[in-house]
């Protein structure tokens, strides 16, 4: 059994949108490369049909992990956030007292984590470690890089 999963409706509303083009688009066009092989003969024999057979069979669990991550998703009530501690969709601004850079992040779902858009995995080692302090407390953090130590700046929505 998964676990529920927390997302935004607009995180929804993205996944569900790629999943309709898995299933409308992607899915045909695999059948279209399975029929177009499988009539040029000898399929034992034919590295195009096992080509097309392997990507049909990748799409396929692809499209059963989506509409899993769906039927265990739940959404968040966005107007309930609150900034007194660090929750899921809180932009959370750190300072690295390693070396006293500081970052921002917005802690989201597994689904929607992107680091280029600094969205962080509510699962990452850090944003475990930032869920529910607050502004001022300091936070040691194990990395595979080694252990990291931050100080919680700021924390908005």
């Amino acid at each position: 059994m998964s676990n529920i999963s927390y997302i935004t409706a607009e995180g929804m509303k993205k996944l569900k949108e790629e999943l309709d083009y898995l299933k409308r688009v992607q899915r045909p066009s695999i059948s279209k490369q399975i029929a177009e092989a499988r009539d040029k003969g000898d399929l034992s024999e034919n590295a195009e049909y096992d080509a097309a057979k392997e990507a049909q069979g990748l799409l396929e669990m692809r499209i059963s992990k989506m509409e899993n991550t769906l039927a265990f998703s739940r959404l968040i009530d966005e107007s309930k956030i609150d900034t007194e501690t660090v929750q899921i969709l809180n932009k959370v601004k750190l300072k690295n007292l390693n070396n006293n850079m500081t970052m921002e992040y917005m802690i989201v779902s597994d689904s929607e984590a992107d680091l280029k858009l600094k969205k962080l995995s509510v699962n990452t080692p850090i944003a475990k470690a930032l869920l529910g302090k607050r502004v001022g407390e300091v936070v040691e953090v194990i990395v595979p890089s080694g252990k990291q130590v931050f100080e919680i700046i700021d924390i908005s929505i």
